[in-house]
């Protein structure tokens, strides 16, 4: 059945990124963790759906607090009308302005995630960064290397502007489970693949920070008691590199 059939297809995606991306997201989280123990400040950028990693990344129980979230305006899903989202984040030129008015700077990290990799919004972003000595991480499928082009007068892909890549090995169209009597594969995995990357980055860059003798402030959950006071404690002890409150 179609249902159990999807839950496989995630287990076998996000076992195959364990096996293929350690080395990637153990490269990342170095690049995150020097970013953090230089008393710099991290950001996450993504269009569209793209953002609810941004979203699973900031301000969330276990997530790391020094996680700035770029607001990618006008391409969340709470614009109207929808098809909006599309449209800006094939504007060439928006993603540098994004960059440029955040407070984003010198020696800071930036993650970037886009599946297909091909849209200017991202692109724009990473090329200023590079600029600005930003470090990156993308978070993109390697699959569209070569069956698609960019959307950006560049003519590259994110993967192939960013210091790290994590692959989320999503396939060509992220649709996976093909219905019998439809022509249309359904059940998108972009998503799911790409939070649980975020997760693990976060894993990984605290193990690192916690090797060099640095312990970095980690929220725990408003629902258990302590956790309130907890949060806004750290919160304020690292204000200067928290952008979002």
């Amino acid at each position: 059945m179609p249902t159990s059939t999807y839950f496989a297809e995630v287990a076998a995606l996000l076992d195959r990124i364990a096996k293929t991306q350690e080395a990637n997201l153990a490269r990342a989280a170095e690049v995150l963790a020097n970013a953090v123990a230089e008393g710099r400040s991290l950001f996450s950028f993504g269009a569209s759906h793209a953002f609810m990693v941004t979203e699973e990344l900031v301000y969330r129980a276990g997530g790391l607090m020094l996680i700035n979230p770029i607001q990618p305006h006008g391409m969340t899903l709470a614009v109207r009308p929808l098809p909006l989202t599309s449209r800006l984040e094939r504007v060439v030129g928006l993603g540098r302005e994004l960059l440029a008015q955040s407070p984003a700077q010198r020696g800071d990290a930036l993650i970037l995630n886009s599946t297909s990799g091909r849209n200017p919004v991202t692109i724009d972003m990473a090329l200023l960064a590079r600029e600005k000595g930003i470090a990156t991480v993308a978070i993109t499928s390697r699959a569209y290397l070569g069956r698609e082009t960019s959307r950006h007068p560049c003519g590259k892909m994110l993967a192939e502007l960013c210091d790290v890549v994590v692959d989320n090995e999503v396939p060509y169209g992220d649709a996976v489970i093909p219905v019998p009597g439809s022509r249309h594969k359904m059940a998108p995995v972009s998503t799911i693949a790409s939070c649980a990357i975020a997760n693990a980055l976060v894993v990984a860059t605290v193990e690192a920070l916690v090797k060099r003798g640095i312990e970095p402030p980690v929220f725990q959950s408003a629902n258990i008691e302590g956790g309130d006071a907890f949060n806004a404690r750290l919160l304020e002890q690292h204000r200067d590199r928290i952008h979002y409150l």
